[in-house]
């Protein structure tokens, strides 16, 4: 084999190897249109977490983040965070209790999520925005698959500011006294052995309704499965925090 061949072998090798690489991983770029910094962060449910699990984003900054397929997990906001002279770091919203800004759990409600399960049934991405356990912040899911442009998930609306008081959180030392940073969901997660009861019931309550109405395209109630859930086949996604 002479030289020519051997590099001809050689870039074959590497081309292939790069195009596994890219076909084995997702992409994703986390983007903060809010007027404050945010802190993203990202939980895998079912395997070794990621090298990154939380970060500051500046109001107009973005992140790029390879995330390796399958993956399930989960992407949220964290909102009016401080770290004190210890170094412990807490947020008044989406806090995982890690006291640091990389996340070694989920958050604590209420707080709107991005979920995912990539490269699941059948090979296909599942994917959605989920205010049952709550809302901090207006989230966007945009989707590119090999074929077009996915269907997007999200809910856009600010609740906070048209939360009842009944299900408000309001701000305390690290924001104005007063401000709403995050709104309750008025159904939660209901006891049941009937989902379907549990998806009437929570369709008939007056606070489930304000978040249908103002969030369409995401889980509202635990069985909101036909109207929340998304799929594609997929490598790119655009998560954009305040829309």
């Amino acid at each position: 084999m002479n030289r020519c061949q051997v590099l001809s072998v050689t870039g074959l090798i590497l081309l292939t190897i790069s195009s596994l690489s890219e076909a084995g991983s997702a992409s994703f770029k986390i983007v903060n249109n809010c007027r404050r910094t945010i802190w993203p962060g990202l939980l895998t449910s079912m395997t070794g977490q990621l090298p990154t699990t939380g970060f500051a984003l500046k109001s107009g900054e973005s992140k790029n983040i390879s995330i390796p397929k399958p993956w399930t997990g989960r992407v949220w906001g964290r909102t009016h965070c401080v770290q004190d002279s210890s170094g412990k770091f807490t947020c008044l919203t989406g806090d995982c209790g890690s006291e640091a800004i990389e996340c070694g759990g989920g958050p604590y409600p209420p707080v709107t999520m991005a979920e995912f399960a990539l490269e699941n049934f059948g090979g296909m991405d599942f994917y959605d925005v989920s205010v049952v356990d709550g809302f901090n912040l207006p989230m966007l899911v945009e989707v590119k698959g090999p074929s077009g442009v996915c269907d997007t998930a999200g809910c856009l609306v600010d609740l906070n500011g048209a939360c009842p008081m009944i299900l408000s959180v309001l701000a305390g030392e690290q924001g104005r006294v007063g401000e709403v940073v995050a709104c309750r969901n008025g159904c939660g997660v209901e006891a049941s052995s009937d989902p379907a009861a549990v998806a009437s019931k929570c369709a008939r309550k007056l606070y489930s309704k304000i978040f249908r109405s103002a969030c369409p395209r995401a889980y509202t109630n635990p069985y909101d499965d036909k109207i929340g859930t998304l799929v594609c086949t997929s490598a790119e996604y655009v998560v954009t925090f305040c829309p």
